[in-house]
């Protein structure tokens, strides 16, 4: 096992997020290959009574791509925290979607009116899932019942990031970590 790359060792440690824990797991995944490029995203929720922590870091190596989640762990009486890292083949990568959202999309690219949200989807196959909702006819007034609607949908991995809560330098990160994935991946 070789060191992480400074700036992605960097990145782990800025997200606070028990670092060395992190750094460690992720680096026993990678090895001896070259990082190729890499992302760490940090993201807190809050329920009514607690905060919920999760950092992923996602690593492109020349003929993998790993997926790293720490997250907290519930034990009553001991702080815990979990990692998986999964590492997926490029070549079994079955699609990899890049979604960018723009707010006042008729001033893109002048001033600072860009990319406002991004999302990064990656298929490799080994989830699926189903939501399964009450069908409606669309007329608010309608109690009849029109049965259920179901969507299969295949997404191993979803990384959102917004301007507004990671700011604008994280979503340019998404971007272009989701776009040379896309160029290498499929």
């Amino acid at each position: 096992m070789t060191a992480l790359p400074a700036e992605l060792r960097a990145a782990i440690v800025s997200s606070g997020y028990f670092p060395e824990f992190v750094a460690t797991t992720v680096a026993q995944a990678i090895g001896d290959e070259e990082v190729v490029d890499a992302l760490v995203h940090h993201e807190a929720t809050f329920n009514a009574t607690e905060l919920h922590r999760h950092v992923t870091v996602l690593v492109l190596t020349p003929t993998r791509f790993i997926a790293a989640h720490t997250d907290d762990g519930e034990h009553p009486n001991v702080q815990q925290a979990l990692t998986t890292v999964e590492t997926v083949a490029l070549r079994h990568i079955r699609s990899v979607a890049l979604t960018q959202v723009a707010a006042n999309p008729e001033r893109f690219g002048r001033g600072r009116h860009g990319t406002t949200e991004t999302w990064l989807v990656v298929n490799w196959g080994a989830m699926r899932r189903q939501e399964v909702e009450p069908a409606t006819c669309g007329d608010p007034n309608c109690d009849a019942d029109h049965g259920w609607t179901v969507q299969d949908v295949a997404d191993d991995l979803t990384v959102r990031i917004s301007a507004a809560a990671d700011g604008e330098a994280a979503v340019a990160d998404l971007i272009r970590f989701g776009a040379r994935l896309q160029r290498v991946a499929v």
